[in-house]
């Protein structure tokens, strides 16, 4: 099942972000869902334990348990996903 995501204002999910970037200890999923929703990712939950965020034309999927708080080694790669979705998005026509 994908989500389809309502992006929240654009104020409180850069905020979100540069909170994510700065400190990537003691998130919820939650506040992941919501950057991503700004960001254009695309997020899916099954109903199982794990979200899992990709990003069209980016060749990683990442997988993020929902328990909290999550890793920060799960933060860093999903700062790298955002990264290089910005990226890909640049290199279009």
């Amino acid at each position: 099942m994908i989500l389809h995501l309502v992006s929240p204002p654009v104020s409180t999910a850069e905020e979100l972000l540069g909170k994510l970037r700065r400190n990537p200890r003691d998130w919820r999923i939650e506040d992941l869902v919501q950057v991503a929703a700004r960001q254009g990712l695309q997020v899916r939950n099954d109903g199982g334990s794990h979200y899992i965020f990709s990003a069209p034309g980016v060749d990683l999927h990442l997988s993020i348990p929902s328990r909290r708080p999550i890793k920060p080694i799960y933060i860093e790669r999903f700062l790298e996903l955002i990264d290089r979705a910005t990226s890909a998005r640049q290199e279009l026509p």
